[in-house]
């Protein structure tokens, strides 16, 4: 396992983590095996109703402060890999949230607006994947468990440092089902732009490097559409953001040890 840079031609080039543990790009090419998430993220923030048609979309209000929830780092998933269906804790109304996510690269408390891009480490491509019964109808009032089963936090296909996106307020995000389009927005439509949501979240907390803020979903939801749309075993999800690549996953259902029979469900 290590790191790797692309250039424009799709190659992949080596990265060496040095003694002081800084990292060096180095001209040796190399063969992924397999693509893993850019780094193992310490936290992951999430933001709820941050674009103003996927607020409109599920009748909520135009939130006056940023609305968080929070995911565990565990529901993290590599690109390629699959969203697994829960099983043990079933649910029917698992939802793609394709999302611009930031890094955060150095040690964050208290930073105004204007700063806070100065510690962004870089930008990814990812999925707040959501089983909205036990978001909504089993989670106590609560989005973690329905936001934190795991593979339920897709993210890559890489880390896009900060210098290479210029403007991550002007992004233009969609998302696939099946290579059928189901989100498309820019990230202009955000209510609370990432500056400002990186201000409101290191407020009086440390947000330390490897933190993943998930910046909110735009309209397009499966849950919004008509009839709803929510994911099924064979389906394939992608997230394409400009300047960043696309993150694919595929679908399939959870199996576990203990999972009865097919004679024994009957029964």
């Amino acid at each position: 396992m290590g790191f790797g840079r692309f250039d424009e031609e799709g190659r992949t080039f080596l990265i060496v983590q040095k003694p002081d543990g800084s990292f060096e790009a180095t001209d040796q090419a190399i063969t992924p095996f397999q693509l893993l998430t850019p780094i193992d993220f310490r936290c992951i923030y999430a933001v709820g109703y941050n674009y103003r048609k996927h607020a409109e979309e599920a009748g909520a209000t135009i939130p006056k402060h940023p609305v968080v929830f929070m995911k565990a780092p565990t529901s993290v998933q590599n690109p390629g890999d699959p969203i697994v269906l829960p099983r043990f804790l079933r649910s029917d109304k698992v939802d793609y949230e394709g999302e611009l996510g930031v890094v955060i690269g150095r040690p964050c408390k208290n930073v105004s607006p204007v700063e806070a891009l100065s510690y962004v480490l870089g930008y990814v491509a990812a999925n707040d994947v959501s089983a909205r019964d036990w978001q909504k109808e089993k989670g106590g009032g609560q989005f973690c468990r329905g936001k934190s089963f795991d593979t339920f936090c897709p993210v890559g296909p890489c880390l896009v440092t900060m210098d290479e996106v210029p403007d991550p307020s002007n992004l233009t995000l969609r998302t696939f089902v099946n290579q059928d389009i189901m989100q498309e927005s820019s990230t202009s439509d955000m209510i609370f732009n990432i500056p400002t949501l990186i201000s409101f979240l290191s407020g009086s907390t440390t947000l330390l490097p490897g933190t993943l803020i998930l910046t909110g979903t735009p309209s397009g939801v499966g849950e919004a559409r008509d009839p709803r749309r929510f994911l099924v075993p064979g389906d394939e999800v992608s997230v394409e953001i400009e300047g960043i690549g696309i993150l694919t996953n595929p679908v399939v259902e959870e199996v576990f040890e203990d999972e009865p029979s097919k004679e024994e469900k009957i029964s």
